[in-house]
This record gives C-alpha cells, structure tokens and sequence, in this order.
C-alpha cells in the first residue's frame, strides 16, 4: 500500500508505517493540480492543513483507502463524501490535548498575572508594580464548552486551582467525573467567571460566542479559545470587550486565519482583528496551543496506533 505525505510530520509514522510493510513517499511542495494528477496511486494520505481535502480531492483519488490527519480537527476534509467512498479517517486528539491544556492554562494565568505586559515594561525600563497587580484563579468559577479530549486536558490542569468547573457538551451525558459537573448552557451562563471553547468546529460551533450569547452571561468573564477561530464572532468580542461584558480574552486561535494558518498579515486587517492586537485585555498566540516538542511526536505515534490497528482488523476479513 503506498502513501503520500503531503505534510512534514514526525518521523516515527513513516518508519513505523515502513515497518508495517507500507510504501512511503512525500510531497511537501506540488500545487494543488499536480497532486490532484497524482492522487489516484495511493491508497493512503498523510495531511496536516495544506490543502482540502474535498470532493474535487477525493473524486481524484480513486485508490485511497484512507486519511491520517495530524492534528485533532477534520474540518478541512469533506468527511461525509470521505466516508461514503469508503475511505476510513483518522485524526489525532490524543497526541496534543496535553499540549492544549497546559497552554490554556498558561495563557490565563499570564492574563490574571499581567506577565507579558509587566515582562514589557521592565525592558523597557518601567517598574510598574501597583499597575500590575493580579487576580487569583482560585475560587473562580471556569465553564468548558465542549468536554472531549481537549476539555478533559484542560479540566485536569486546572484541577489544583481550587476552581469550580462546569462542562457543557452537545454530543454527549454523564460525563462528570474528578474534574468537572456535567451542566447546562444555562448553568454555566449564569455561574462562568471564565468561558473555555474546546469544540470542533462545524455548523452547529459556528459562532458559538456572539453577541447573544454574552448578553446571556450573568456577570461579566473572560474566555479562552484555543479550539477553532470561527468559534467566536470576533465583532461581538471586541464589542463585549468596549462595553466591560468581557474583561479579558486568551486567543491561540483566529476568525480571520487561513485554513494553512498562513499569510494571516498579507492582506488588509479588519477593524476588529486591529482591536485585539491593540488591546492590553487580550493575549493572542499563533495556534501553537497543541504545538510542542512532545505532541509532535505523539501525534505521529497516536495515527500509527490507530493505522495498525485498523491495518490487523482489515487483515482479518
């Protein structure tokens, strides 16, 4: 079976994929004709974001058998024509919700703690101490939207804060356990000090933070997104944001980002995104939230477990 890489990843796939017998070949640089041209001689396709995977595609690629996406997301393939070809998807959750928890948790600690902004001023010169006074994350109240892989991460890291942790999900029930009480959209409204998006990303998250749903708030909060940039509405942010209703915002993640998340400042910056970048009561990141060291690696190893596994079961028809 061949496949092509057409994204760099951890080198551990493609050896363990050698070792499973499979041919291995890469692509990092052709346009999206020419790997359409080229599509149809592989049954397997390694991907992280550089182009859609869509109906175009996958009508092009007559052979493949399947997909391993190296990150948690699958919005950038068209899954339901996928799976109607019978081509089998993997993506990896598992290798870097580590990763995002610990991040979420470092962004709000440093907005709670106005350490960049403190780390600027002394560089610059300035000893500001009374300005820079903190809040304590103890005692708040934390509500995570969306409690799967990432959420869960999230809920664990913050476990030793001494928070309350509500957690709503759409797809799921029963779900509370040591780190969070399974509740209501209206629960968490009327009881968050800090809103935490852990969702995919499809019709239903679209938007999901808008000016509704901060009118629906009890008190005003902060929120914190490193799950997809079209999950908040960033003009009903920036207007939460003027109007005192959000006191503060951690954003690993975009509205106006490219699906390559790529060329993000080669274009006219809207009016809204300017804001963010000016405000001292928004701390930004560039989707490296699941970007570490170790999840490189694990979101490699996670996609081989689940090929061999998948592999051994075909075997066996």
């Amino acid at each position: 079976m061949k496949v092509l890489f057409v994204d760099s990843v951890h080198s551990i796939l493609e050896e363990r994929l050698l070792n499973m017998g499979f041919t291995c070949e890469h692509d990092y640089s052709s346009n999206r004709t020419d790997l359409l041209a080229k599509i149809a001689k592989y049954q397997g396709l390694v991907v992280r974001s550089r182009t859609p995977i869509d109906a175009e595609f996958l009508a092009a690629a007559t052979s493949l058998k399947f997909i391993a996406r190296s990150g948690a997301g699958l919005e950038n393939i068209d899954c339901e024509k996928a799976e109607s070809l019978g081509v089998h998807l993997f993506s990896a959750p598992e290798g870097n919700r580590q990763a995002v928890g610990e991040h979420a948790l470092g962004m709000l600690l440093n907005l709670f703690n106005n350490i960049s902004k403190a780390d600027a001023e002394v560089r610059s010169g300035k000893w500001n101490r009374e300005a820079n006074r903190g809040i304590e994350l103890s005692g708040k109240t934390v509500g995570i939207i969306g409690y799967g892989n990432m959420g869960k991460a999230f809920a664990k890291c913050i476990s030793g804060f001494n928070c309350t942790v509500l957690a709503y999900d759409t797809t799921k029930t029963g779900y509370s356990d040591d780190y969070v009480c399974e509740s209501s959209m209206e629960d968490i409204q009327a009881n968050a000090d800090i809103i935490s998006f852990h969702t995919p990303y499809n019709d239903s998250t679209h938007h999901c933070l808008d000016c509704d749903f901060i009118a629906k708030m009890n008190k005003p909060f902060y929120i914190i997104n490193t799950a997809r940039g079209k999950v908040v509405r960033t003009e009903s942010l920036v207007k939460g944001l003027q109007e005192g209703a959000i006191l503060g915002a951690c954003l690993d993640v975009l509205e106006f980002e490219k699906a390559s998340f790529e060329n993000m400042f080669d274009t006219v910056i809207p009016t809204s995104f300017q804001y963010l970048l000016d405000s001292k009561k928004v701390l930004l990141s560039p989707h490296i939230a699941g970007w570490t060291v170790e999840s490189y690696y694990k979101l490699s190893s996670v996609l081989a477990d689940k090929i061999g596994e998948w592999e051994m079961v075909k075997r066996k028809w």
